[in-house]
């Protein structure tokens, strides 16, 4: 109730200075007054304004280039008919092996030689260059690449230039390994056969890294 009592006697006195305003002609106080005559006009303080400056820093925008790898074709149906396509050459020195390097991985291509798996990286670029071949037949270029020894040399020529692969290792996987053809972020090779000789058992693979030769 006290409260209350306050809260009327406020209003009361604010009512009352409207009020007197009102009968005054009182206006909004203007921006600048000049005092009465006879009265002392209150010393005016100047206050200079700050102008605040923001600090502008500037960033460095790192762009990064993602590696695009290549993108080896799906297995191709072994019966396929494929046009003769000649990409270059392949020569193994220490087996005594020059071909033809073709383009294409079914029975078609592989009776006329090596063929370079559609898709899968190229001689000398980032990737894996992945090539197959016969061991018993047409030829049989891979006969004898369960003789490779890391350090052998492989030589894979195209109109690009001669790129020289070193043999790193030989390992003997199921047919259904399809991760051979996987791609490297590096510069690296893989050959491919039928294992053992004369059988479609099994598959010998041989991979390799390109030199700086």
């Amino acid at each position: 109730m006290r409260l209350r009592v306050i809260a009327l006697s406020l209003v009361a006195m604010l009512l009352a200075g409207c009020g007197q305003g009102a009968q005054t002609g009182a206006a909004a106080v203007p921006a600048s007054t000049s005092a009465a005559p006879g009265t002392t006009a209150s010393p005016t303080t100047t206050i200079a304004a700050t102008t605040t400056v923001a600090t502008t820093t500037s960033i460095a925008t790192t762009t990064t280039t993602s590696l695009v790898l290549p993108v080896p074709m799906p297995p191709p149906d072994p019966k396929m008919k494929e046009p003769i396509v000649e990409l270059g050459s392949l020569e193994i020195p220490s087996l005594g092996v020059v071909k033809p390097m073709l383009e294409g991985v079914s029975l078609s291509v592989l009776d006329h030689g090596p063929g370079h798996w559609p898709g899968s990286a190229m001689p000398g670029h980032v990737g894996n260059v992945v090539i197959g071949g016969h061991r018993t037949s047409h030829d049989k270029p891979f006969r004898n690449i369960d003789q490779l020894l890391p350090g052998d040399d492989v030589v894979l020529n195209t109109l690009e230039g001669r790129f020289v692969y070193e043999v790193t290792s030989t390992e003997v996987v199921t047919p259904d390994a399809i991760w051979i053809i996987d791609q490297t972020a590096a510069f690296t090779a893989t050959l491919f056969a039928c294992h053992p000789v004369g059988s479609t058992k099994e598959r010998i693979v041989v991979h390799l890294e390109l030199t700086d030769q």
